[in-house]
C-alpha cells in the first residue's frame, strides 16, 4: 500500500514528459501527469489556453478544442502511463490502433483545465487497451476506449 501512495503522489512535469514521449509543441497535449498507479491509471492535465493554434480555425469567434485532440491528449497520458509502468524510455513510441465508443459530451474552451483520467483495461505483450475520460472539474466532457501498441524504434 505504501508503494501505491508514494507513486500516486508522483507528479511528472512537462520536461520529463518530453523525455518519455516524442510529441512537441504544438502537438504535445499534456502539461503534467499525476495520480499515477503504474499498470493501472493516471491523470493527465492539459491547461487549455486561447493561444492554442487549433483555435484559429476551430472556430473563429467560438473556440472549441477539437474532439480528436481530446482523444489524442488521453492517448498521450496513456503513453506516459505505459512508459512509467514498463520503464522504457528513449526509442519507445506508442501508436494508436483503435478508438471505440468515443462520446463528446460538452465543448472544451479556452480557460478550461482538462483532466485526462485514463485507466488500463488490459495489456497483452506490447498492446494495451485503455478507457479514458476528459473532465473539467466534476463535468464529463468526453470519453472513449482505445488501444495502442508500444514499439521500439530502430535506426534502419
Amino acid at each position: 500500500m505504501d508503494k501505491d501512495v508514494t507513486q500516486m503522489d508522483r507528479v511528472i512535469e512537462v520536461d520529463e514528459i518530453m523525455e518519455m514521449i516524442p510529441h512537441r509543441y504544438p502537438f504535445l497535449l499534456v502539461d503534467r501527469v499525476q495520480g499515477i498507479v503504474p499498470d493501472e491509471r493516471a491523470v493527465g492535465i492539459k491547461n487549455v489556453t486561447v493561444n492554442e493554434p487549433f483555435f484559429q480555425g476551430h472556430f473563429p469567434g467560438h473556440p472549441i478544442m477539437p474532439g480528436v485532440l481530446v482523444i489524442e491528449a488521453m492517448a498521450q497520458t496513456s503513453a506516459i502511463l505505459v512508459i512509467e509502468t514498463t520503464g522504457k524510455r528513449a526509442g519507445s513510441v506508442v501508436y494508436f490502433m483503435t478508438v471505440d465508443q468515443a462520446r463528446f459530451r460538452k465543448p472544451i474552451t479556452p480557460g478550461d483545465q482538462l483532466e485526462l483520467h485514463v485507466e488500463k483495461q488490459r495489456s497483452r505483450g506490447n498492446v494495451w487497451k485503455f478507457r479514458g475520460e476528459a473532465r473539467v472539474g466534476d463535468k464529463l466532457m468526453a470519453e472513449a476506449t482505445y488501444s495502442a501498441m508500444i514499439v521500439e524504434e530502430t535506426n534502419e
